[in-house]
């Protein structure tokens, strides 16, 4: 552990300080923010009326319409002079959510992504090989401040350029991988086709986030990288990464609690859930000078595990994000995740991890079809075998989904790779 007194620190020490920073930063943003002022206001709320971190349910959520409707910095609750940096996150649609650090949010941001990396097993010792992107993205920079907080040796390749990527994390001898789990199963595919071995390299373990992925899809890094990969979980309105990460027991990512509230809610009531009920994820930061978020809906799907771990960690886990609610797809009236396809897919031999889903609408009705590629072995056998493989893809994905799909299998090397986070779905729907 990398701050063993804060990781392990006693539940009801751990709530008493939550409520002591949740009240200080209500009287911060209610001082400075007239956005928060506004709608505590109108939530007949007063800082006063938080007497702990039992009392957060009272308090109005925060969206990300209301980060851009402050754009692009109506929601600081720090005076310009402090701020030391600034990121950005694009959506599909809009302006830039923009978020601004103080030094001493930097500071919290180093050690939390440094408490991350070493719970993956990263030392003073390693070599980090950083494939997230650099710059107003919050990925690249998030993990190399974090290994320079650990004292390790960071590597800033960002995102790009794969057939370097490869050289480098065998010349320096790289043992965690930093990037998103796709670009992850792009580099191992590259590596392949270098005729390279995973014994030519050094890496031990990977940390990878930025996107939702599955259980299944873990099991294929692993096994193609030879590595053990920890999801991690952080958003830029938040943080960055390193809001939560697993531990060697991969039951869930600890979220550190000393410096966020996280709770789960219904995403239509908004009503809170109690622990092991899936729902949305809401998080309210507590030490965040330069733009805390309080209740902030993240839009992701997740449950929240309170049972202790066997790290000895006392901090609330996350099961790994399901996918977002404005990432969920409604065919025919059923609800579907892209993870839950790649779940399927990743079951089934003769195809390999890249897939696309195209949904359209045909005479009034949604049709889904799932484009995977075939694997090389595949792609020069039979097509008897070909067809065999298509059908089972199709009953697998019905059994399930309760759903009925078109399955499309495609040429190796065929389908978009991403650098960054894959985009899974196209919808081709006019609403």
């Amino acid at each position: 552990m990398y701050n063993r007194q804060m990781e392990t620190l006693p539940k009801g020490e751990l709530r008493a300080l939550q409520g002591e920073r949740l009240r200080q930063v209500l009287k911060r943003v209610y001082e400075n923010v007239p956005a928060y002022r506004a709608k505590m206001e109108a939530a007949r709320v007063t800082p006063q009326d938080i007497k702990g971190a039992d009392d957060i349910y009272k308090l109005p959520f925060t969206v990300k319409q209301d980060l851009r409707d402050g754009y692009p910095f109506g929601m600081f609750a720090a005076p310009r002079s402090e701020i030391v940096r600034l990121h950005a996150s694009s959506g599909t649609t809009g302006k830039l959510t923009v978020v601004g650090y103080t030094r001493h949010d930097i500071e919290v941001w180093s050690e939390l992504m440094a408490r991350a990396l070493a719970a993956v097993g990263a030392t003073r010792d390693s070599m980090i090989h950083i494939a997230y992107g650099y710059g107003l993205f919050t990925g690249g920079l998030g993990a190399h401040y974090g290994a320079e907080k650990l004292g390790a040796t960071a590597v800033p390749v960002s995102s790009g350029n794969t057939k370097r990527q490869i050289m480098l994390l065998k010349d320096f001898e790289a043992d965690i991988l930093c990037c998103t789990p796709s670009y992850a199963l792009y580099i191992a595919e590259e590596i392949r086709k270098e005729s390279l071995s995973i014994s030519d390299f050094k890496l031990k373990a990977g940390v990878f986030g930025a996107e939702p992925w599955s259980e299944a899809m873990r099991a294929e890094i692993e096994e193609k990288l030879g590595i053990s990969a920890y999801d991690i979980y952080g958003l830029s309105e938040i943080m960055g990464p390193g809001v939560s990460i697993e531990c060697e027991h991969k039951a869930g990512g600890h979220i550190w609690e000393d410096h966020f509230i996280a709770e789960v809610i219904d995403p239509d009531t908004l009503e809170p859930l109690d622990y092991g009920k899936e729902g949305e994820l809401v998080i309210t930061t507590i030490t965040k000078e330069g733009i805390p978020m309080i209740r902030y809906r993240t839009r992701d799907i997740t449950t929240l595990l309170e049972e202790p771990c066997k790290c000895g960690r006392t901090h609330v886990r996350m099961k790994r994000v399901l996918g977002r609610t404005d990432d969920m797809l409604i065919i025919r009236g059923v609800n579907i995740f892209p993870s839950q396809i790649e779940n399927v897919i990743a079951g089934i031999s003769g195809v390999e991890p890249f897939y696309q889903l195209v949904v359209d609408r045909v005479e009034g009705a949604d049709i889904l079809e799932v484009q995977v590629e075939v694997s090389q072995a595949l792609f020069s056998d039979q097509v008897k075998k070909i067809e065999a493989v298509k059908q089972l893809l199709e009953r697998e994905i019905y059994s399930a989904l309760g759903l009925s799909v078109k399955v499309t299998l495609c040429d190796p090397d065929s389908l978009p790779r991403s650098e960054g986070k894959s985009k899974r779905v196209i919808d081709k729907r006019k609403f």
